[in-house]
């Protein structure tokens, strides 16, 4: 079961631009699915494709198994949302400002709006602070009543773009917990962001987006997996150990050591002079064992002092996806 699935979505501006290039998602029901990518990456204009807001040059889209935008009025009333930030009357309330929402919804059954708001404020901890006019609420607290516009009715769905955009600390905490809660009550959640830390801690699943183009779409630790492991060993003799290694067929090998007579590093071995450091070599692991590693350097009589094996991290694997950084705080 996918709760957002796309065959080939395409979206060209009038002005020639190609801001989503075909691009096929598939989003697992009951997960929480990370979309990922540097701003200007088409993130938010796939979005606006799926919620019906815009509308694709070319290929599918469809929520929960209803094609969009034709099924807009079968499937929406089951999907929440936010796009490019919360919009409410800053002179209302919080409480007002969801009754007109609620008002707006066709579906919605007027006799249960009060109990229904006062849920969803509950839901998301603003209760307390229902009859403060919005315009006093702070970044946090506004973000959280557009989440709880979007849980006014029982959801299947909730997409959210960018929900921690701009908030401090404290706010940034409010809405990953209120993500969390809502992906452990049952809900899909679509979040885009360009916050590692989001991904790392509430995503099951991530697809990465560069210059209009889904680089890559599977689940966390699948993404990890897609990172080549390096083997690091500590030793007294690394130039000896990196020619085991290489020996191996471990490439990239790399000694850190006093450089050998002449200036120059033995074989293909890249050796540098590091003072004070602990002596050491590293190489790509590849489909060796680190088992089998330290028993060959063992047998060849090196001294072992220290031997890991390290995996890149995800900001490396996202800098390798999109040839961009990512805001890794947050």
């Amino acid at each position: 079961m996918t709760a957002i699935s796309t065959s080939g979505l395409t979206k060209r501006f009038r002005g020639g631009q190609l801001a989503v290039d075909h691009i096929d998602l598939a989003v697992p029901d009951g997960s929480v699915y990370g979309f990922l990518g540097p701003n200007g990456s088409g993130k938010t204009t796939t979005i606006r494709m799926l919620l019906g807001l815009a509308f694709p040059t070319a290929g599918r889209a469809a929520l929960l198994g209803v094609p969009m935008p034709d099924g807009a009025t079968q499937v929406l009333h089951r999907v929440g949302s936010l796009v490019e930030g919360p919009a409410f009357y800053p002179f209302l309330t919080g409480s007002d400002n969801l009754a007109r929402y609620d008002a707006a919804d066709r579906t919605a059954d007027p006799r249960t709006a009060r109990v229904r708001i006062d849920a969803a404020l509950d839901r998301v901890g603003l209760l307390a602070a229902a009859k403060k006019r919005y315009r006093n609420y702070s970044l946090g607290m506004k973000q959280r009543l557009a989440i709880a516009a979007g849980l006014l009715r029982p959801r299947e769905l909730i997409i959210l773009d960018e929900p921690t955009n701009g908030l401090d600390p404290q706010g940034t905490r409010e809405v990953r917990a209120l993500i969390r809660q809502i992906a452990a009550d049952g809900t899909t959640v679509f979040v885009s962001s360009h916050l590692l830390a989001e991904v790392e801690q509430i995503c099951t699943h991530v697809g990465v987006m560069r210059t209009g183009r889904l680089v890559f779409s599977g689940s966390l630790p699948e993404l990890r997996r897609t990172g080549a492991a390096r083997v690091t060993v500590q030793t007294a003799d690394p130039e000896a150990a990196a020619k085991v290694l290489t020996g191996l067929g471990l490439a990239d090998a790399r000694a850190t050591a006093a450089i050998v007579s002449g200036g120059e590093a033995s074989g293909d071995v890249q050796a540098e002079a590091t003072p004070g450091a602990t002596p050491e070599v590293t190489a790509l692991l590849g489909d060796a064992s680190p088992e089998q590693v330290c028993a060959e350097l063992v047998h060849a009589g090196i001294g072992v002092r220290g031997f890991a094996v390290t995996s890149p991290s995800l900001e490396d694997l996202f800098v390798g996806l999109t040839g961009e950084g990512f805001d890794v705080g947050g």
